[in-house]
Parts: C-alpha cells; sequence; structure tokens
C-alpha cells in the first residue's frame, strides 16, 4: 500500500513538534527565528494536506484520525511555551487556556458524534478562528526579534500578536459553542429514543 502525500505532510507535522520544542530554547535570533519558521511550515501543512487529500481524492482514515492530533499538539506546545517565557502572561493566559480548552472539548465531542457516524464539519469561521490563531502565535514566536523587524504605529509584534490570539479566544469561544450545541442537541435526541 503506498503512503499517501498528505499522511506524509501529517505525519511530519507531528515529527516538526519536538524539533520545535528544543529550538524553542536556542538562545537570542535563532531563538525566535527556528520556531517561528518551523511553526509557520507546520501550518501551512496543515492547509496543504487537507488540500491535497480533496484534490486528488486521497483522503484517508489515518489522515482523519492523525490531522487533528498533529494541529492540536503544534498549537498546544507553542502555547505551553509561549507562556512559560512569559510572553503570555497575566490576563493574557487566559486566551491560551481557552483555545486549549477548545481544542480538547472539539476532539471529545468528535469522538463522541464519530459514535453515531455524524461529523462535525468546518465552518468558515472556525477556519478563520485557526487562521487568527496561527498568525497570532507565529508573530508571538518571533520574541524580540520580531520587536525590533516589526512595528506598526506605536504596537510592536508582541502587542500585535496578543490582540489577535484574544480575537482568535473569542473566536474559539463562539465555534466552540455552535459545536458544542450540536453535540448537546445529538445527546438529548439519541436519549429520547432510547
Amino acid at each position: 500500500m503506498k503512503t499517501k502525500i498528505p499522511n506524509i505532510l501529517t505525519i511530519g507535522r507531528i515529527i516538526i513538534v519536538p524539533i520545535f520544542v528544543f529550538s524553542f530554547y536556542l538562545p537570542g535570533f535563532y531563538g525566535d527565528i527556528i520556531p517561528f519558521i518551523l511553526f509557520i511550515v507546520a501550518s501551512f501543512t496543515d492547509f496543504l494536506d487537507g488540500l491535497l487529500a480533496r484534490m486528488f481524492k486521497e483522503e484517508s482514515k489515518l489522515g482523519e484520525l492523525l490531522d487533528p492530533i498533529a494541529d492540536k499538539i503544534i498549537v498546544a506546545a507553542a502555547l505551553i511555551l509561549l507562556v512559560m517565557d512569559g510572553t503570555i502572561k497575566n490576563f493574557e493566559v487566559i486566551a491560551a487556556i481557552i483555545i486549549l480548552t477548545r481544542e480538547i472539548l472539539i476532539s471529545g465531542l468528535r469522538e463522541f458524534l464519530a459514535k453515531g457516524q455524524i461529523k462535525l464539519p468546518v465552518s468558515n469561521l472556525a477556519k478563520l478562528k485557526t487562521f487568527l490563531q496561527m498568525f497570532s502565535i507565529s508573530i508571538l514566536l518571533t520574541g524580540e526579534t520580531g520587536k525590533r523587524v516589526i512595528n506598526f504605529q506605536d504596537y510592536d509584534a508582541q502587542t500585535i500578536g496578543i490582540i489577535l490570539l484574544w480575537l482568535s479566544a473569542f473566536l474559539t469561544l463562539f465555534t466552540g459553542y455552535e459545536y458544542l450545541r450540536k453535540g448537546i442537541d445529538h445527546a438529548i435526541s439519541e436519549d429520547k429514543k432510547n
């Protein structure tokens, strides 16, 4: 059985995670740029593997299993590292917790609904949330290098990253609620049948 390219990209995204974590602790410029580049590569392969799977009709059960796991691992690792080094701090940590909680919640919901052979389609708003989330984390990963390079009027890279992180957290709450409502509606209808 030949391995499908989308699955190779997904597995590659999982393999990137320990390298990403290690590179985060490199000193100075390299500790800012290498994790940033690896996160961008991982985010791009997330988009690319889904596109290729649909385009070449190479969707598979393995890809269906691994793709959401790969997404959640890289996002969780990045957010935890950014909290640990103080890039995300104080009340900003709430935004990170909202994003991580939603990821866990949706995983559980998908597993529950899969038993009833019900799929949760990804809405356009959820896609926007994912883009903003990846974009905000990417900016925050640039660290001190980003502060020096990215300046938009009175806002440096970290400020822009935190604003976008909060925006993605609010979208996370909204889309998470929509998914949760669908899951609860299904659970209630199943209980009524019994």
